[in-house]
């Protein structure tokens, strides 16, 4: 003998959906979060190739002017998505600014930023996320 419950003939189907609809939220959350790792590490693995390039190359003029140090720029822009221009300082090793030119000894610290949009829905109020790092090498 069959008994039939009374109004909860969709029931099955609603919750399902209510449980589909999280699992979705959760996947693209993780998925976000991934990218946002991944292109961070970008902008970290950008600032520090970009400091090595210019501390071996520092330049005529000023620091990051050479073709050797433009051209790392290049291909880390290549790589990393909405890489902007990198910013350079003449440090020592304490990271303390030093007026004047560079010269060998001194350390160049390199600074870039990346904006990462999410894709989540959920998280487009807070967006953009700016990724920022910066690097430093001795100059050679």
């Amino acid at each position: 003998m069959r008994h039939r419950r009374t109004g909860q003939r969709g029931q099955g189907i609603v919750e399902s959906s209510i449980a589909m609809s999280l699992l979705l939220v959760v996947l693209v959350g993780t998925v976000d979060l991934g990218r946002a790792i991944y292109q961070y590490n970008g902008v970290a693995e950008a600032a520090r190739e970009i400091a090595r390039a210019t501390s071996v190359h520092p330049g005529e003029d000023s620091l990051g002017d050479s073709a050797e140090a433009l051209a790392v720029v290049a291909t880390q822009r290549g790589l990393v998505p909405a890489l902007s221009s990198p910013t350079y300082a003449c440090v020592d090793i304490a990271g303390t600014a030093i007026a004047g030119t560079c010269h060998p000894g001194s350390w160049v610290r390199v600074t870039v930023t990346s904006r990462f949009d999410p894709v989540l829905p959920l998280l487009m109020p807070f967006a953009p996320f700016v990724l920022t790092s910066a690097g430093a090498a001795e100059i050679q």
